[in-house]
């Protein structure tokens, strides 16, 4: 249930507060797309009621970013309400009950696909002016068969490495091996998730290896326990066998990151840029952030990839008014209102020319996560993925202390990526 949380209001009428229902229970009185009964040239100079969805840590940036648009569309009565839902149940919320569903909400890439597949997303029709003015690639994670559907807002939705410059030089983050060294002579920690399929795949992206969604955007391909391949599956599972048995090495979800450092015991570590305020609240002038570093795997070094992503505002396909709608998603992440979400969020921008602002340059975080872009891979997985890979990833992380054989844990890793829905 998302909680109404008084938003913004009829423009002559002031401030009114409204409370109380969920989404499931309200009503837009949507009817089907674009009729001319709806079109908002039809509704000039009346009341334009529109639902917007935002989380809860948004809802301050949210209001003050429709305030900014009704003083720029004066001349028609706006109300604007805001609902509290995480962006992550976006398309579980759509997808169940669209016809209610808000009319402008934020989405991230990986759930564009099947919302398309719902019919639950406006195809954006200025495609020229959003792909000039944005991320090359935010533009192209949102386009399916062509056709734009997400209006591009961050392009921060990765991760990459913390350390502590009290430590490491510039030259010292270079490789894993040498961090984990440096981590282990001081008696302390670098940490990254391993029970996470988020982050394991750090480990395969760069190795020639392949694996990803199928077409029917539900099952997996991937041959990670390769035995002809350059770099074979038994190589990554004992390079990650070796990462474990260093003693500057800890396994962790991010609270216990946040909780290492803040302690002292933890001096490096693999996170996003959610982190950076905390990170650069307790490190101060010794924060730093960089790319993933190389490890090493069959006597080379591998470049660590990532998932990448990035975050769009996107237009419900049965809003009443669609113009009004689009207008409004192009609002919040147009030039100036990416800057503010950047000052106030200290979110990486998907705009270029707020991208490129010199304040932005100066944030590591953000530095760090586009930097690392280039050997990202935008995340498109299969749910059989997920599980497989915590498994596998917590018995690298202890050690494998069954010794069970590598190549047999490397094709049960297979298996159960691959596994069907039935399975």
């Amino acid at each position: 249930m998302k909680r109404l949380i008084a938003a913004t209001l009829v423009a002559a009428m002031g401030v009114s507060l409204l409370t109380g229902c969920g989404v499931s229970n309200k009503s837009h009185d949507n009817t089907q797309v674009g009729t001319t009964e709806n079109s908002s040239d039809k509704a000039k100079n009346k009341e334009v009621k529109m639902h917007v969805w935002c989380s809860k840590d948004d809802v301050d940036i949210t209001t003050q970013m429709i305030e900014s648009f009704k003083e720029a569309n004066k001349g028609t009565d706006f109300n604007i309400i805001i609902e509290e839902s995480e962006d992550s149940d976006a398309r579980d919320n759509i997808l169940s009950n669209v016809h209610n569903g808000a009319d402008v909400f934020p989405i991230a890439d990986d759930q564009i696909t099947s919302m398309v597949a719902g019919g639950a997303l406006y195809e954006i029709e200025d495609v020229d002016a959003v792909k000039k003015a944005n991320d090359e690639s935010a533009v192209e994670a949102a386009t399916i068969d062509g056709k734009l559907y997400g209006y591009p807002l961050t392009a921060d939705n990765g991760y990459f490495m913390y350390y502590n410059k009290n430590y490491f030089s510039d030259s010292d983050v270079a490789t894993l091996d040498g961090m984990l060294d440096i981590a282990g002579a001081n008696g302390k920690y670098l940490t990254m998730d391993w029970s996470s399929g988020w982050y394991l795949y750090s480990f395969f992206g760069n190795t020639g290896l392949d694996f990803g969604v199928n077409d029917d955007g539900v099952t997996n391909h991937c041959n990670w326990n390769a035995i002809i391949t350059d770099i074979k599956g038994v190589d990554i599972a004992q390079a990650m066998l070796d990462i474990a048995a260093k003693p500057g090495f800890k396994n962790c979800v991010q609270d216990d990151f946040i909780a290492g450092v803040q302690d002292g015991s933890i001096i490096a570590g693999v996170s996003g840029c959610w982190n950076a305020a905390k990170i650069k609240e307790l490190w101060g002038d010794d924060y730093g952030a960089v790319k993933l570093p190389t490890y090493t795997c069959a006597g080379q070094q591998i470049q660590m990839s990532s998932f990448k992503g990035y975050k769009y505002m996107a237009v419900n396909a049965y809003t009443k008014y669609p113009e009004w709608a689009n207008k409004l998603a192009q609002w919040f992440t147009n030039e100036d209102n990416q800057k503010l979400r950047f000052e106030m969020k200290n979110v990486g921008p998907a705009n270029k020319a707020a991208a490129a602002d010199d304040a932005v340059k100066k944030v590591p975080a953000i530095m760090a996560v586009m930097d690392q872009a280039q050997y990202g891979k935008l995340q498109r997985v299969g749910n059989s993925y997920w599980d497989a890979a915590t498994e596998f990833g917590e018995k690298m992380a202890a050690g494998n202390p069954d010794n069970t054989d590598l190549q047999e844990i490397m094709d049960n890793l297979v298996a159960g990526i691959t596994q069907s829905v039935a399975e």
